[in-house]
């Protein structure tokens, strides 16, 4: 046989390494990055809001490593178990599994096995509480969320939407090894932002859901009543940021106050859109609740950076 030439040996190097940058990438993918970013943009601040100051560098980083590979998990999971509406919506069918880049049973482990992960590595760094809070949050977004509510109920995200508060109250007890009153009005900020912020894309990618027969709000109602609701969680949400304020200083009241009022204004602005027949802009509100949701809790972190007289209860 003719001797292989540099050049070939060379083109199947290329060809392997690209092959395993496809097959890491399709993995991350199947995290999620994008939602777990903002999952650790809410547990920093509520660990910096528990300590009232700068917690230990390894503590953090010790609970972010733990909490991206529970969210990681959660979501690998969840692509696993929504692998056949995901292939049929077009916001989604681009993911690993409908696209063949991760056998299923490939991701199904994978997502296992990072649950395991983030336990093993939860306890040892931080507390027992944190880690089995971890723990719940995966097996509630799995089980409760993915497997029951999504597919049975226009009211699945609300509920099921309290898994992704679940990293600010492990933030909390990671510093304290308890949960006190502050992580639980932190949970309930993100639990009453959820719905607003989902059903605001769900407006948007309608048709998607309803051709995956899946009963999102926007699919099983009027767009009238949609903007209603979202008007109204969205008016409770604000209020309970501000349950905040005797836990913490100046500068967290005066954010919260002003970037709620933001909020507001733009659900209010797309209720009369809609109430006046017009599609309205939800992507919008989408998108502004990301944005809404990181100055909120930054807010809370510098705050609590710069030890700020509290100013607690008014009785």
């Amino acid at each position: 046989m003719p001797p292989v030439s540099a050049a070939a040996e060379s083109g199947r190097a290329v060809s392997g390494a690209r092959r395993r940058r496809d097959v890491l990438s399709a993995y991350l993918a199947l995290t999620k990055p994008r939602i777990i970013e903002l999952l650790l943009v809410t547990t920093v601040p509520a660990m910096m809001l528990a300590e009232r100051g700068i917690p230990s560098p390894w503590l953090v980083f010790a609970t972010l490593f733990g909490g991206t590979m529970a969210a990681g998990s959660a979501n690998a999971l969840n692509c696993v178990a929504d692998a056949d509406i995901d292939a049929v919506m077009k916001r989604t069918r681009s993911r690993p599994l409908p696209k063949h880049r991760v056998p299923r049973r490939n991701a199904l482990i994978f997502g296992v096995a990072l649950g395991v992960a983030s336990f093993a590595w939860l306890w040892p760094t931080t507390n027992l509480l944190a880690a089995s809070m971890a723990v719940g949050a995966i097996l509630f977004y799995v089980f409760v969320y993915t497997m029951i509510l999504k597919r049975r109920t226009a009211q699945n995200i609300v509920w099921g939407g309290a898994a992704g508060c679940m990293p600010v109250v492990i933030g909390w007890s990671a510093v304290t090894g308890s949960i006190e009153w502050p992580a639980l009005v932190m949970f309930g900020v993100i639990f009453f932002w959820t719905p607003p912020h989902f059903w605001a894309l769900a407006m948007k990618f309608r048709d998607d859901y309803a051709k995956a027969g899946v009963p999102m709000l926007p699919v099983v109602t009027t767009a009238d009543r949609v903007v209603r609701q979202i008007v109204v969680y969205s008016w409770v949400m604000v209020v309970w940021t501000m349950l905040l304020v005797p836990a913490t200083g100046l500068v967290y009241a005066g954010f919260a106050l002003i970037s709620g009022a933001w909020f507001l204004v733009v659900a209010h602005r797309l209720y009369a859109a809609v109430r006046r027949g017009e599609p309205g802009k939800p992507m919008k509100l989408f998108h502004m609740s990301n944005t809404y949701l990181t100055l909120v809790f930054v807010a809370l972190a510098v705050d609590s950076a710069l030890g700020l007289p509290v100013l607690g209860w008014p009785f």
